[in-house]
């Protein structure tokens, strides 16, 4: 925090400020930066929802990609934007409106990693209900099947639990009514992988949910997803800590930042009201 300016003993120049530029145009700058990130952000998630079938669209609003893209560059838009004018226009409301939604934000996901590391039960319940719903609407958004199929390469697995989640899926449900050819079936991401193919076997998960976990691990990744996530998460919290802190410290440096600002604007204020009475002082 800045250190209040004590009262001049006589009225001070007009070319002397306490407003520091350093402090000014490192915000401004600092905001920027973000701001271009943040509509960068909203385009490419507009123009993926815009390639979207209009069915498929509005099918699974709730775990697409591209809304959550869209909605958080919303949000940083918004944010770096006070603070970009705020800044440069030494606003005092728009500093203080940019510093309190950033420090919001800072203990919500502060509140979150406490929440989520107390209540690590009900956290696992929560994403085990989001990967379930992702499952249930895998056919229906090419960007969230992309990911999946992501998530079950890099962390070798296939499904939530087990593989059998994937009977969830309309495409993949493993009840004798399912018409689809691809019934009973795992998407190929599940599969083991062989470095010695040319060409990926799309067809390699046909009818696995209908095999026994031995039978089927010779084919494809038998465990569930979730508990891979939480064993590599156990195996990497200094890598997830200094990505927590990574996104913390330029919060942290944009509330300093935005504090030290609006005390200089206001003791600018006050060094003008005190220059404005006396020299309207007909002794001055």
């Amino acid at each position: 925090m800045a250190r209040r300016a004590a009262a001049p003993a006589g009225p001070v120049g007009d070319d002397f400020s306490f407003v520091s530029p350093v402090a000014k145009y490192l915000l401004f700058f600092f905001n920027l930066l973000f701001w271009v990130i943040s509509v960068a952000m909203v385009a490419v998630g507009v123009y993926a929802r815009l390639l979207k079938h209009a069915e498929a669209a509005m099918a699974c609003l709730a775990v697409d990609p591209a809304i959550l893209l869209v909605v958080v560059g919303v949000l940083t838009f918004l944010i770096t934007f006070c603070g970009c004018v705020g800044s440069l226009r030494e606003n005092i409301c728009l500093l203080r409106m940019f510093s309190v939604c950033l420090t919001v934000v800072f203990l919500l996901q502060l509140a979150a990693g406490v929440l989520g590391f107390v209540f690590s039960d009900k956290a696992r319940g929560k994403v085990s209900e989001i990967i379930n719903g992702a499952i249930v609407h895998y056919r229906d958004d090419l960007d969230l099947q992309n990911l999946i199929d992501f998530g079950q390469k890099e962390f070798s697995c296939c499904g939530g639990v087990s593989y059998k989640d994937w009977s969830q899926n309309m495409y993949f449900n493993c009840t004798a009514t399912n018409p689809s050819h691809e019934r009973c079936s795992v998407p190929f991401s599940c599969c083991l992988r062989d470095a010695s193919q040319a060409v990926i076997n799309t067809m390699c998960g046909h009818g696995m949910q209908a095999r026994g976990y031995l039978e089927a691990s010779a084919f494809i990744y038998t465990n569930g997803c979730i508990d891979k996530l939480v064993n590599w998460t156990h195996s990497n919290l200094f890598l997830l800590g200094g990505i927590t802190l990574g996104l913390a410290l330029p919060q942290l440096v944009g509330i300093v930042l935005a504090q030290l600002l609006i005390n200089q604007i206001r003791d600018q204020i006050k060094l003008q009201l005190y220059n404005q009475q006396h020299r309207a002082d007909p002794w001055y």
